[in-house]
């Protein structure tokens, strides 16, 4: 086995892991969240090219819900997802974080509820006839 096939055994990308672990939908989507500083390791940025092992510790933003991991093993091709969960463990206050996360956006959601779009005729009608007085 040469020298370079035993690396690749050993440390995997940091871009195609995340890919691998359906953290991201595309290796060039998981590339751009390490060069915009989503992903750290120990608080320290990512580079693309620079090779995860196991037992690091990774912190990934996406979009307002962050993950604490480590990784527990590599894998240099996408993996079903149940399988790609066995790539990592995260740990429990990221866990927790995120379902509390979760449940304050729902109680917003009710909270303020979305309109269906712009009123129609009959609804503008009735909107104007409450907001201005009689003539």
């Amino acid at each position: 086995m040469s020298q370079n096939q035993q690396q690749n055994s050993d440390s995997v990308r940091a871009d195609k892991w995340l890919w691998c672990a359906r953290f991201f939908k595309t290796r060039a989507a998981a590339a751009e969240a390490l060069r915009k500083g989503k992903v750290k390791i120990n608080n320290t940025r990512l580079k693309p090219s620079r090779t995860i092992k196991p037992g690091d510790n990774l912190t990934i933003k996406k979009g307002i819900y962050t993950y604490a991991i480590t990784v527990l093993s590599l894998a240099s091709y996408r993996l079903p997802a149940p399988q790609a969960e066995l790539l990592y463990k995260e740990d429990k206050s990221s866990v927790n974080r995120r379902q509390q996360l979760a449940v304050q956006l729902k109680t917003n959601d009710k909270a303020y509820p979305r309109t269906k779009g712009r009123p129609t005729k009959r609804e503008r009608r009735e909107i104007l006839r409450v907001t201005r007085p009689e003539e």
